[in-house]
Formats: C-alpha cells, sequence, structure tokens
C-alpha cells in the first residue's frame, strides 16, 4: 500500500511560538491577515497578544470573533462577509477545534463560493483555498494539522465531516503557554480526543508506517501526563507535552483516518449539543472493547505505548487492559454518561436510529476494524446511555 501524506508546510513549535506568527505570515507571503476566533479569546487578551505580533510585522489586521462552538453553516455567513470586507489574503484559526475548523471552512468557501454540504464527504476536496494558519489554543482536536473540517447543517443538524488538502493549513503554531488556563473538563476532554486520534490512527484499515510513528509517540505522551494535567493544570511540562502530543495525534489520523468512535460521536453532538471531545469520551470504552477482538496486535501495541501492558504480556491479555484503562480514564477524569449530561432517555432512544444512519453516512466506521451494521451502533448508543 502506498500512503498519501500531508503536512502543515511550515511549523513553529515551543512556549512562546505565538510571537513569531507575524514573522511567519510574511514568509508566507501574507499581508492582510483575519483572524477568526472567538469572544472567549478576545476578552483574555489572546488576540491583542497576537495582533501586536502581526502589527509589528507590517501587516494589517482584522478580527472575526464570531466563532461559535461546533460551527454551523449559518455561522460562516458573517464570517465570508469579514474575509471580503478586509480583502483578507490569508487566514489565522485562533482557538479550539472550532475556531481552526471554521477558518478552514472560510478559506476554501471564499475561493470556491457554494455551500458547505458541497464539499461534505466522500468528496475529496483539492481545489484552491485561501491559505489558513492554524494556532490552537487546547490539546485535543489537532485541526492545526489535519486536512479535515466539521460543520454543521443548520439545517438538518447533521455534523458535515469534510476532507481533502484544501482543507490543510499552510502552517501551525504549536505554542503550549496558551493551554495553561485551560479548565480541568475542558483538559480531560481535549486530551481524551487526542488519545482517541491516535489510538483510532493506529487501529485504523488506513493505518501506515508513517502514520503508526505519530500514533504512538502520541499515546505514550498521553499516558504519562493525562492525569497530570487534569490535576494540576499548571505544570508546564505535562502542558508542553500534551499539545505536541494533540498535534502528533492529529499528523497520525490525518494521514490515516479515524474510526468508529468518531463516526458515532459526530450525532451525539449534532442533536444534543455535546462537545467532541467528550462525545468521544463518552463512547471510546465501548467502542474500543466491541472492536479489540478484530485486531488484536494492533490494540495491545497501543496498551504498551499506553503504559497499561509490558512487553511480554500476550496481546489477548494487553488488549484487554486497555479496555479496562479506557474505562479507568473515564472514572478518573469524572466523563458523564449521557444520562449524567442530563439527557432524557426517551428522547436519545428516539435519535438511535437516525444517529445510526449519520454515522455510518459519514464514513468513518468503514475505517474501524470491525464494520458494524445500523444495528450494532444502535446497540452501543444503547449501552452507554448509563
Amino acid at each position: 500500500m502506498v500512503a498519501s501524506i500531508a503536512l502543515p508546510r511550515l511549523m513553529r513549535v515551543g512556549g512562546g511560538a505565538i510571537e513569531d506568527t507575524g514573522a511567519l505570515i510574511v514568509e508566507l507571503g501574507g499581508r492582510r491577515p483575519l483572524i477568526v476566533t472567538d469572544a472567549y479569546m478576545v476578552a483574555s487578551g489572546v488576540v491583542d497578544r497576537l495582533s501586536s505580533s502581526l502589527q509589528k510585522s507590517g501587516l494589517q489586521v482584522a478580527i472575526f470573533s464570531g466563532t461559535v462552538p461546533d460551527p454551523t453553516t449559518d455561522s460562516l455567513g458573517n464570517g465570508l462577509s469579514a474575509v471580503k470586507e478586509h480583502g483578507a489574503d490569508i487566514i489565522i484559526g485562533l482557538g479550539g477545534g472550532s475556531s481552526m475548523d471554521t477558518a478552514k471552512a472560510l478559506g476554501i468557501l471564499s475561493l470556491q463560493g457554494g455551500a458547505m454540504r458541497d464539499y461534505k464527504a466522500p468528496r475529496n476536496n483539492t481545489g484552491p483555498a485561501l491559505p489558513v494558519v492554524a494556532i490552537p489554543t487546547t490539546a485535543g482536536s489537532g485541526s492545526e494539522a489535519t486536512q479535515f473540517t466539521i460543520i454543521s447543517d443548520s439545517e438538518s443538524n447533521e455534523k458535515m465531516l469534510s476532507s481533502g488538502v484544501a482543507f490543510l493549513p499552510a502552517a501551525a503554531v504549536i505554542d503550549y503557554t496558551l493551554t495553561l488556563s485551560m479548565p480541568p473538563r475542558l483538559t480531560a476532554d481535549t486530551g481524551i480526543d487526542a488519545l482517541t486520534h491516535a489510538i483510532e490512527a493506529f487501529v485504523s484499515k488506513k493505518a501506515n508506517p508513517f502514520s503508526d510513528g505519530f500514533a504512538l509517540a502520541a499515546i505514550r505522551a498521553i499516558g504519562m501526563n493525562l492525569r497530570n494535567v487534569y490535576e494540576d493544570g499548571s505544570n508546564p511540562a505535562a502542558r508542553e507535552a500534551m499539545m505536541l502530543a494533540a498535534t502528533q495525534a492529529g499528523i497520525a489520523f490525518s494521514n490515516s483516518s479515524v474510526a468508529l468512535v468518531h463516526g458515532m460521536s459526530r450525532p451525539i453532538g449534532a442533536h444534543f449539543h455535546v462537545a467532541h471531545g467528550l462525545a468521544n469520551a463518552m463512547l471510546f470504552p465501548a467502542v474500543t472493547a466491541f472492536s479489540v477482538a478484530a485486531a488484536e496486535p494492533r490494540y495491545a501495541e497501543c496498551a504498551r505505548a499506553l503504559g497499561v501492558a509490558s512487553a511480554a504480556a500476550p496481546d489477548r491479555e494487553a488488549s484487554a487492559a486497555l479496555v479496562a484503562e479506557l474505562r479507568a480514564i473515564n472514572a478518573d477524569l469524572h466523563v458523564p454518561t449521557p444520562e449524567a449530561f442530563g439527557i432524557e432517555r426517551q428522547v436519545w432512544e428516539a435519535k438511535l436510529p437516525l444517529m445510526a444512519e449519520q454515522a455510518l453516512a459519514s464514513g468513518s466506521p468503514a475505517n474501524n476494524p470491525v464494520v458494524p451494521d445500523a444495528r450494532q451502533i444502535q446497540e452501543i448508543y444503547a449501552g452507554i446511555y448509563a
């Protein structure tokens, strides 16, 4: 098998890297950057800090702070107007996955037009787009290094996955100091999200030697640091390790794929407004238990990288230890069930057929070691409720 590999052209990695963003934009040939972010990033002072760097490099800066959590097609309209009004020649996505996904969507829509649903999977998007510089402020989505974006259809509530190199950022700035103020719940959800990316990339049917190396490196780092950073968010070494791991996991799944967890988590987010990382966390142990028998050697390798099985442990024992550890992580990081999150059982059960249909339509379950049918997906959904 020949793997097709795509990465951001330039990356700045390390504490304080955000201060180099102006020089990075100049290197990319940009002159009129538009910062795409949210109101919290403005209030926190991070946008001012970034704008100062850009202005010192002689750039003319504009700000669009209308990004919303789990961006929708409706939320893109004002952003497109901001791109046009500023005459932006480059877009900076500053924030969590929602800001970076919004920036990617604006990049392609600004040059190609149409509606976001025109770009959803299985279409492979390779056409022109405004270059995007992605600056994550959470350690989870890995969107700064992926050729994917997720935008919800405002009419149907479908979380649409769009893919292709047209969505790949031209550059990324990986500065762990931007994550030091993350609260414990966000730290947990984004950390488990990164772990899901890494493990799914490794067990995916599209895994390859290139993506494997990044996936295992991310799993090791997350295993050593996730609980530490949840308990003490001011720990700079743990924050730095998690930030790098999130980017490594993003590189891994962007160059292989995600699988069943992601296919099933998107409908949960769309219908019940559960954050993406949290939806992944709710599903991760159950989906892994469902899948593990079909790829025991791969799951066992994940367990060894995570630090819950020895090199000498038989694959069956190691893969079982992985499932147990995922359950333990959820318990230690207080991941709620859908019931504990506040979703009514009757409403949850009524949505199961549609969520199963949408999960399968996303294409991600086809990459899973076991490809489920709609009935099996509904059974997993039902099983995680309480």
